[in-house]
């Protein structure tokens, strides 16, 4: 008997939060999002994600109003974050660290400093200089120690570069 795609019946509060970012590439995408991607080429090229999946879960993301749909500068249809998908980021961030502490021997991957003084941002947010919670959009995400070059698409060669968190990273 194959298990059921989905949470129905559960109360719990977990269990109706993966329904929105419990499937395989959700968690990922919204990821991509924070570190600029926007462009549905970029995230089918960065993450190499079959283009229909990737439709079903940026339609899932949009409908559950994590991303929002924007007309571009330059005329494409770019997806952003929403208040809704920016109050993500602990959780995306927590993983992400348990990540680089159980499945990452050289050390972390990305580190996270404070735009406005360069202070390392702690897992929960601090800056290390400051003592500010920093807000998501005022963090510089920079290859880390475990960091090791990934594809050979535009948007890999910009996550190779310090760059400051929801700031559009854009293929030509």
């Amino acid at each position: 008997m194959a298990l059921p795609k989905d949470y129905a019946g559960q109360g719990c509060s977990l269990a109706r939060a993966l329904e929105v970012v419990g499937e395989r590439w959700t968690l990922l995408i919204v990821r991509d999002a924070f570190f600029g991607v926007r462009r549905f080429s970029d995230f089918a090229a960065h993450l190499d994600i079959p283009r229909a999946v990737l439709t079903h879960r940026l339609a899932a993301l949009v409908g559950s109003g994590v991303l929002a749909i924007v007309r571009g500068p330059h005329g494409h249809d770019e997806y952003v974050l929403t208040g809704k998908g920016l109050d993500l980021w602990p959780a995306v961030r927590s993983l992400m660290a348990w990540g680089d502490d159980y499945y990452s021997a050289q050390g972390p991957r990305r580190l996270f400093s404070h735009v406005v003084d360069s202070g390392e941002v702690a897992q929960d947010g601090t800056c290390a200089a400051c003592g500010a919670v920093v807000p998501t959009a005022d963090l510089v995400v920079t290859p880390g120690p475990g960091w090791t070059p990934g594809g050979t698409d535009a948007v890999s060669a910009a996550m190779a570069e310090p760059h400051r968190m929801l700031t559009s990273i854009r293929s030509s």
